[in-house]
């Protein structure tokens, strides 16, 4: 089993090109697998059964982590992985269990917290309304509309480099999951500020967004912001704008897909946007689009009757 799982995990590696943290979670998971699967006896491909998928996901339900059972949507991460180990073998004429007998296992569906309104104007402008150096709240602004303007990801966000941005077009390719390229949209807000950052800039780092504290100009590596930073840079704004929910890098994301959707965008559009690979991801949204068909109702439904 540890001969194929290596092979596997070189697979998605070089065939898939998996980021180095979903490998090791992909090798976590299916080493945990193979672990389970050799105390009941199991060492090879071909013994994997229902049964002993079925003692595994009763086992992975039991499971404690710091003192918790383990929540449903990690237990189908095990799952996923299990599930593209097997497809693998499949692929690669390696008898064993089919990969859709693994069935994952039922979660209540994820709840998405995004901004809309006035809270959303706030955060967009808290940069401007702060006691910071110019290039600081120019940058900050220009951060927080992009993240607006285009649903990027912290990760894609943080290794945008300057050659990567024409401020002249409306639009620019982003590396996003998966290696996976896809266009995002510049709004006239997101092209402006970032615009007058780079402006504002004296420093020859290639990155977009970068520190400007005295540490970062003693360090010779170039290097950008990290999404840990910005993560706090985003909690700060959402703090100084009054909102007292938590607001995420990904909070922005959520709220860039709500507007869209809310302004009338189909759903495999916003897929397309977002860089999703399956319409199942996206399909989170679908309290936006269920309350646009109670509008719909209200507005439409027996206005003969009514008249």
């Amino acid at each position: 089993m540890d001969k194929y799982i290596k092979q596997f995990l070189e697979y998605l590696e070089v065939e898939r090109g998996l980021s180095l943290i979903t490998l090791r979670n992909y090798g976590f998971y299916l080493r945990r697998f193979a672990k389970f699967a050799k105390a009941s006896g199991v060492i090879a491909p071909a013994k994997i059964s229902q049964e002993l998928i079925h003692r595994y996901r009763l086992w992975l339900n039991r499971l404690e982590n710091d003192g918790q059972n383990l929540k449903k949507n990690t237990q189908n991460y095990h799952l996923i992985a299990l599930r593209g180990f097997l497809k693998y073998l499949v692929k690669t004429d390696v008898k064993s269990l089919e990969p859709e007998k693994v069935e994952l296992a039922k979660q209540q569906p994820r709840q998405v917290d995004f901004l809309e309104g006035s809270d959303l104007a706030r955060i967009l402008e808290a940069p401007l309304q702060i006691d910071l150096p110019e290039i600081i709240r120019k940058r900050d602004k220009a951060i927080l509309e992009l993240f607006f303007s285009t649903g990027l990801r912290v990760s894609e966000l943080c290794k945008l480099k300057i050659e990567n941005i024409n401020l002249k077009k409306d639009e620019f390719t982003v590396r996003g999951k998966g290696s996976k390229l896809r266009v995002v949209f510049l709004s006239p807000e997101a092209k402006q500020w970032a615009g007058e950052y780079l402006g504002a800039r004296l420093d020859t780092n290639p990155y977009l967004f970068v520190s400007h504290d005295k540490a970062a100009h003693g360090r010779e590596e170039q290097v950008g912001l990290t999404p840990r930073s910005v993560q706090r840079l985003v909690q700060k704004y959402a703090k100084a704008a009054g909102i007292t929910k938590q607001v995420t890098p990904h909070t922005m994301r959520h709220s860039y897909a709500t507007d869209l959707l809310m302004n009338g965008a189909d759903i495999r559009s916003v897929q397309a946007m977002l860089g999703h690979s399956s319409i199942t991801t996206t399909q989170v949204y679908t309290h936006i689009t269920d309350q646009q068909l109670r509008d719909v109702h209200k507005a439409f439904h027996g206005k003969g009757r009514r008249e």
